[in-house]
């Protein structure tokens, strides 16, 4: 038990849409991330994408859904089977949690991260 500055975390690193695990929750990989731009759409087949803001602001888009702008210090949940893309204007860092073991690419043909440990 310790207790994880995700500011210090998220400051060992520059890189986009590159995952690093910070925690283990039971089953779970706890995760922080900086991205600007949008990812590809997809979807998670088998669990919910949750989405934390830290700082900055990102937009959910939603298939067939108005787009959802997220600021610091909101979270998103998208639900299993949804069709979505994050997406930012400016650089965000967010926090994730993910089953391990789950790819942060779902069905998109883009190549998972390898989510290194921190």
């Amino acid at each position: 038990m310790k207790t994880i500055n995700l500011s210090e975390k998220l400051d060992q690193f520059t890189s986009h849409w590159d995952p690093h695990v910070v925690a283990d929750y039971n089953d779970n990989d706890v995760m922080v991330v900086k991205f600007v731009g949008e990812f590809p759409f997809h979807k998670h087949d088998t669990t919910d994408d949750f989405f934390l803001v830290l700082e900055g602001e990102m937009v959910m888009d939603i298939e067939g859904a108005p787009s959802r702008v997220v600021k610091a210090g909101e979270l998103f949940v998208v639900p299993k089977g949804v069709v979505h893309r994050p997406r930012a204007e400016k650089e965000v860092k967010v926090l994730l949690i993910e089953p391990k073991g789950e790819p942060n690419s779902g069905d998109s043909n883009r190549e998972p991260a390898p989510k290194p440990r921190l």
